[in-house]
């Protein structure tokens, strides 16, 4: 029987493998192994117990600096390394842009261990943005056997890169499989309880680009839309790294109306997400699933590896300046046409079938 090896270290990894993993799982002529890398020690549990996925193998990371990417690349390179020996798989799967997909591709590699990448072809063609993001992709895609992309703009970014047509499959991104399971009708959490009739921002940040002065900014301009208006209130879900929660709680903690909370679980992140007015973020995933959603975005970057939304309308690209950010706020909230311009479902992004298509694929190259 033929074993292919899951490897993911990541929250956002994990939202996006975990459908995968259950889909392979299911399949009789495959044994399915998960590995996780442990990259976010802290908020990666929740989310495979809340797709029920039990990891076979669990990296025990020592503790780095976000900032200390050398040490975290080696760190995670010994681990799969001893993993792979152990496990002998006939092929392995990443997933994204993150140090584990790059190390999970990278040691594959050494090892003669054949590498399918979930997620591939996104590109902004700048190295620097987002950093290192964009060089783990380019990377990975030199050594993956198999690029499963999301899109069609995707599948022509590899093929302008030279890679085999004949190893490209659009299957559509599995993210949008984690939100046909997890958004619910007449959804309650203590995040709804209290933003109550309000309309709701939702805010992410953790870019390692707008760390410092960047994010200030954004928040700063989020603050200032929100105090403006007293029907409208914000929730930003704060990410572990020290740095982007020192510049939150400065900028944001005496806001009454802004809820600074802890990482919220995966189910209640996609119905908050669901009922939000519209998403102030830097994240990769989160544009497609608020796209999905036909949730506007404004994207505090200065590119986008997401152009599909763009195109549609539902994305907007606004930079870190905080006046930029202001005036894109104000425009949503105060005119309620071009509210209505934007908030429209974008189906670019799969409709919740690219796990078994994946599975389906690797099976019948297996």
């Amino acid at each position: 029987m033929k074993k292919i090896l899951l490897i993911f270290g990541t929250r956002p990894e994990a939202v996006k493998m975990c459908p995968l993993a259950l889909e392979l799982r299911r399949r009789q002529d495959v044994q399915t192994l998960v590995c996780v890398t442990n990259q976010h020690r802290e908020i990666l549990p929740p989310v495979l117990d809340a797709f029920h996925v039990t990891p076979d193998e669990t990296l025990d990371l020592p503790e780095h600096a976000p900032e200390d990417l050398s040490g975290l690349t080696a760190a995670l390179l010994a681990g799969l390394r001893d993993v792979l020996a152990r496990t002998k798989p006939d092929l392995a799967l990443v997933q994204g842009d993150t140090a584990t997909t790059f190390a999970g591709a990278l040691a594959c590699f050494y090892a003669h261990v054949p590498v399918g990448h979930v997620e591939a072809g996104l590109r902004t063609f700048d190295m620097t943005r987002p950093w290192p993001e964009e060089l783990y992709r380019r990377a990975v895609t030199l050594m993956a056997r198999w690029h499963f992309a999301p899109t069609g703009q995707a599948r022509d970014n590899l093929l302008r890169e030279g890679v085999d047509r004949s190893r490209i499959f659009v299957t559509g991104n599995t993210v949008i499989d984690a939100l046909r399971t997890t958004v619910q009708d007449n959804y309650v959490n203590h995040i709804l309880a209290w933003a109550g009739s309000d309309r709701l921002l939702l805010v992410t940040a953790h870019r390692r680009e707008n760390l410092g002065p960047p994010m200030e900014r954004v928040l700063r301009a989020v603050r200032r839309a929100v105090e403006e208006r007293p029907d409208v209130k914000a929730v930003y879900p704060m990410h572990p790294n020290p740095a982007v929660r020192r510049t939150a709680q400065a900028v944001l903690a005496d806001c009454e109306r802004v809820l600074l909370t802890e990482p919220v679980a995966l189910a209640d992140f996609h119905n908050v997400l669901a009922r939000s007015f519209l998403i102030v973020t830097d994240s990769g995933g989160v544009q497609e699933e608020a796209a999905s959603l036909g949730k506007p975005v404004l994207v505090a970057r200065d590119a986008t590896e997401r152009p599909e939304g763009v195109a549609a309308g539902t994305l907007r690209v606004v930079g870190t300046d905080g006046e930029n950010v202001y005036r894109a706020l104000s425009k949503l909230l105060d005119d309620p046409s071009a509210y209505a311009k934007m908030a429209h479902a974008v189906p670019a992004y799969g409709d919740g079938g690219a796990s078994k298509r994946i599975a389906d694929i690797l099976l019948e190259e297996m």
